[in-house]
């Protein structure tokens, strides 16, 4: 029994990283060991729990019923040992967490070398990317978003707000009269992100509530592209305070409207909330909300 609870283990493994070569990396295994031992599972349930081609994996149904019990397992295994490494001051184990890529160079990812330097044995899986990651099906621990949540079962925790500021180049915005209000950007070219609303609320000093919808000649899946392309005079666009700060101080970029207000995002940490890394999750969660983000 003790060898078929390893192999579902490592089954479960398998599937979380999506190939065999990956789960072999992440177990210190070698990939034709982990194949092995999924094929002797597979002998001694009498089904085949995994599709393989020379590409990827994909789950059976007769898989897809026992990678639900064994992340059953894994999840009570992984309790366990939280629950004691909670108790004995020494947190271990791999948090796989997912973070906008334009917080790359912040006080998120400082954060995170913090926590690892006084947690040694606490291991970080980071992936940075601006498209919105599934948390769940992507095998990740904690996502963090920037935005406004929907109602969900999922965990969450509030970690800050995130400013945004209207730029344009310094060039750009030299060649047109200077806006006193947002329709007088409606002929302005925009540089727009395209995992927000090309619809851009503003709020007058007076509390009055104005929309603009901005022409795009480009459309990008990136805040640090919509930077870059700010800087090279391609057009107006809104980013993170930070972001933005930066260029204005550098004289690329110049900010607009200033007296108008953007509707600020919220930062937020999101988990399962039936987590296999509760305890470890939700202390770096705290760490990391603590230690302020903006």
């Amino acid at each position: 029994m003790i060898n078929h609870l390893r192999n579902m283990a490592i089954f479960a493994v398998v599937v979380e990283e999506g190939s065999f070569r990956a789960a072999a990396q992440r177990m210190d295994l070698a990939p034709s060991r982990i194949s092995e031992l999924v094929s002797n599972l597979e002998s001694y349930l009498g089904v085949t729990l995994l599709y393989r081609s020379t590409r990827k994996i994909s789950l059976t149904n007769e898989g897809s019923v026992l990678y639900a019990r064994a992340e059953e397992i894994l999840r009570s295994a992984d309790a366990g040992l939280n629950e004691l490494n909670a108790l004995s001051n020494e947190l271990s184990g791999t948090l796989r967490i997912s973070i906008p890529a334009f917080l790359t160079n912040g006080p998120l990812t400082s954060a995170i070398a913090e926590f690892a330097r006084i947690h040694p044995k606490v291991n970080f899986y980071v992936n940075y990317t601006d498209h919105r990651q599934r948390l769940i099906e992507d095998g990740f621990d904690l996502v963090i978003r920037v935005g406004w949540l929907d109602n969900s079962n999922l965990m969450s925790r509030r970690l800050a707000e995130g400013h945004r500021w209207l730029v344009a180049g310094k060039e750009y915005a030299s060649e047109r009269e200077n806006p006193l209000q947002p329709s007088d950007l409606s002929s302005w070219d925009w540089i727009h992100f395209n995992q927000r609303s090309n619809k851009v609320e503003f709020t007058s000093p007076a509390d009055e509530v104005v929309q603009v919808t901005g022409n795009s000649q480009i459309v990008v899946d990136s805040i640090d592209a919509l930077y870059h392309l700010a800087t090279q005079n391609m057009g107006v666009t809104v980013l993170p305070s930070f972001l933005a700060e930066r260029g204005v101080e550098s004289g690329k970029l110049v900010r607009l409207l200033a007296d108008w207000k953007l509707r600020n995002l919220g930062i937020y940490a999101i988990w399962p909330d039936n987590s296999r890394r509760e305890s470890l999750t939700l202390l770096f969660s705290r760490f990391i909300a603590e230690k302020g983000l903006c």
